[in-house]
């Protein structure tokens, strides 16, 4: 199983990107997806999550109301738009696999190689 998260780069503050988080010979539409970032001498931490139907999003506190979590199971991706990007968003940013959403990243099995975000002017 592999995942591919892609739309990371060197964005200004207060810039957009919009990540990408697909899979080849996999259906991301059995599962949940979550994405995590972690940046340099810190711990991955949970960002956001869909459930497989879409009819559940989950935010962390630090990124609700800037990025939004969405699907297209017909593509097989996962998005993840972020807006208003801050100098603290930096990280790699991951997207896993789990049968429901969760905040720890020991309860999502299959993960993509990430895709770094940098925010700085």
């Amino acid at each position: 199983v592999q995942l591919q998260a892609s739309g990371g780069g060197l964005v200004q503050p207060g810039g957009s990107l919009r990540l990408s988080c697909s899979a080849s010979e996999f259906t991301l539409g059995y599962y949940a997806i979550g994405w995590f970032r972690q940046a340099p001498g810190k711990e991955r931490e949970g960002v956001s999550c869909i459930s497989s139907s879409a009819d559940s999003t989950y935010y962390a506190d630090s990124v609700k109301g800037r990025f939004t979590i969405s699907r297209d199971n017909a593509k097989n991706t996962v998005y993840l738009q972020i807006n208003g990007l801050k100098s603290e968003d930096t990280a790699v940013y991951y997207c896993a696999t789990a049968s429901k959403c969760g905040t720890y990243y020991y309860e999502y099995d299959y993960w993509g190689q990430g895709t770094q975000v940098t925010v700085s002017s």
